[in-house]
């Protein structure tokens, strides 16, 4: 039996995974680090509510054995550059220190497809570096998914992401090969991926691009 801990628990991937980890016999105890209470009703379930500014205040309140950090945003919820990036990766960084402080076994972020540190972008370059610098903390079991288009029921409203998902239905059997990375994804095929990974102990740093992820899943 495990306890895990989950950040960003009401976002797309995130509400997915709470839903599947409550559901999980194997799951003892579900902490959930929230900034407002979640409307769920289950015994397995703690919520902590935290001020994601001071994180390291509450890191005594931390423990388990796997932290798994959904926490993400865009620029249309956060049009500060500076709020967005420690919604990307402060926050992500300072968890995965507390996971190391806290002796906590596995770590697993969502990151994205495209990551990367070098980017002239600033959403695939922010991504990049917060795989880069969780990476360099030396945790015993890290997990990075990197999804790519993620289908699924969003709480806002995403016009033109919609339409892209709805053309990605036609596009999808075309992505073949090395291709097939860029296949939309849906959000609760993520999550089962990162909880059949929970469950086989891995050591070491582990990356998974979108079609891997979908494999594991």
């Amino acid at each position: 039996m495990k306890k895990v801990i989950i950040a960003g628990a009401s976002g797309l991937i995130g509400t997915e995974l709470l839903t599947l980890l409550l559901q999980d016999g194997r799951i003892s105890e579900v902490l959930a680090l929230v900034r407002f209470p979640l409307p769920t009703n289950n015994t397995k379930l703690k919520q902590l509510k935290v001020n994601f500014d001071k994180l390291s205040d509450y890191k005594d309140q931390i423990e388990g054995d796997a932290i798994y950090c959904c926490l993400g945003s865009t620029k249309k919820k956060t049009p500060n550059l500076n709020d967005y990036h420690k919604v990307d990766h402060e926050y992500p960084l300072t968890l995965a220190k507390i996971a190391l402080e806290n002796k906590i076994a596995q770590y697993h972020l969502i990151s994205a497809l495209g990551a990367d540190k070098n980017s002239k972008v600033f959403y695939p370059r922010l991504k990049g570096r917060i795989e880069e610098d969780v990476k360099d903390i030396p945790l015993q079991s890290v997990h990075i998914y990197q999804p790519s288009l993620l289908v699924g029921n969003r709480n806002e409203h995403r016009a033109f992401e919609k339409f892209f998902i709805h053309a990605m239905n036609f596009i999808n059997p075309l992505l073949v090969g090395s291709l097939r990375k860029y296949r939309s994804i849906k959000a609760t095929t993520v999550a089962q991926a990162m909880i059949n990974q929970t469950f086989k102990n891995l050591d070491g740093i582990h990356t998974y691009p979108s079609n891997i992820i979908q494999e594991l899943a």
